[in-house]
């Protein structure tokens, strides 16, 4: 009895000593984020626990503007409000006193793919995908004839981002014009993963998701160059994204860090190994590694608490990667 008293006792003085770190957002980021959390809990041998959710960027805003969260994973960079009577998440994070650090850690391209079996869409030009996703196409454009006459005159059916999701902002702003205009009869999720067992499973699938979900699967699925303004086909690659070839569905990718959580010991040891890593974990989980200096400058601006964001509100498409540098030096 006293032993089992004892064991007791140090466990939960154990429990006690375990630091927690909060982060949540985007599934696209996820994968990144998990791995870095993986290596930073074996090197910290137990003494922190990082937890990692998913629940979309715009879902994962909602957490951290209210304090609930250290860090947010983000697919897109944080966004005010188009509508006045409606505060957006540079209002809400500003209102609870949330102040943040913005830190780019990698390059991602959105895939366009198919089902496997798909053997005669090679390619698609971004206003056939525009004439596929625009919200007046519900109803309208139901069959691959629809949108080109010398397509099968079959079924098609579409998955992709939800609306709580990073990617499915990007998406929208760059091939619809204006973020979150979409049609609204496709099966979407924030989880990708969802995504991709969806395309691989219906021969008349089409759909979006992040690259590096396509590079983990592409057994199932097959990848769709895409045409712009004229131009030849670009399939995305991480020498297209580097570049600026695969445009305008190439993208960087961020989390943001709540200033008052990295004033705690465990997260700032987390951010600053998360900055200090991400090049070679970003390389291993099929996304594409920034340049050496722009971790450069996230450390930087961590050591010198800059503070906020250099997109003032707005998404970054079309950004090449030097863009990219040029942005967050300047803030």
């Amino acid at each position: 009895m006293l032993i089992s008293l004892l064991m007791l006792a140090n466990l939960n003085v154990a429990s006690a000593q375990t630091q927690v770190v909060k982060v949540d957002g985007s599934s696209t980021v996820f994968p990144i984020t998990e791995a870095v959390a993986e290596e930073f809990q074996t090197a910290k041998r137990g003494s922190v626990n990082v937890t990692v959710g998913v629940s979309g960027t715009g879902g994962g805003f909602k957490k951290f503007c209210r304090g609930e969260t250290d860090v947010q994973n983000a697919s897109r960079p944080i966004q005010t409000s188009a509508d006045k009577a409606k505060p957006g998440e540079m209002e809400t994070c500003k209102a609870a006193n949330i102040k943040y650090f913005e830190l780019p850690i990698a390059f991602d391209a959105i895939a366009i793919v198919v089902n496997k079996g798909n053997g005669w869409l090679n390619d698609i030009s971004v206003e056939d995908l525009k004439k596929i996703w625009a919200p007046e196409a519900q109803t309208k454009v139901m069959k691959w004839k629809d949108v080109n006459p010398q397509w099968p005159d079959q079924p098609i059916k579409l998955y992709g981002a939800g609306a709580d999701s990073g990617t499915f902002d990007y998406f929208t702003e760059a091939i619809v014009g204006k973020a979150k205009s979409s049609r609204g009869d496709y099966s979407a999720s924030e989880d990708d993963n969802v995504i991709v067992k969806g395309i691989s499973g219906d021969k008349g699938a089409l759909g979006y998701l992040p690259y590096s979900y396509y590079e983990q699967n592409k057994q199932n699925l097959k990848l769709v160059g895409v045409t712009d303004k004229g131009k030849k086909p670009v399939a995305p690659s991480r020498q297209t994204v580097e570049s600026g070839a695969y445009a305008p569905l190439s993208r960087p990718v961020f989390i943001y860090v709540n200033e008052a959580s990295f004033k705690k010991p465990a997260v700032k040891d987390f951010v600053e190994f998360y900055v200090q890593n991400a090049a070679r974990l970003v390389d291993e989980v099929k996304y594409i590694p920034l340049p050496a200096e722009a971790y450069k400058v996230n450390t930087e601006h961590l050591g010198k608490g800059k503070l906020g964001t250099a997109f003032a509100g707005h998404s970054a498409v079309g950004m090449k990667i030097q863009d990219l540098m040029k942005k967050e030096k300047s803030l």
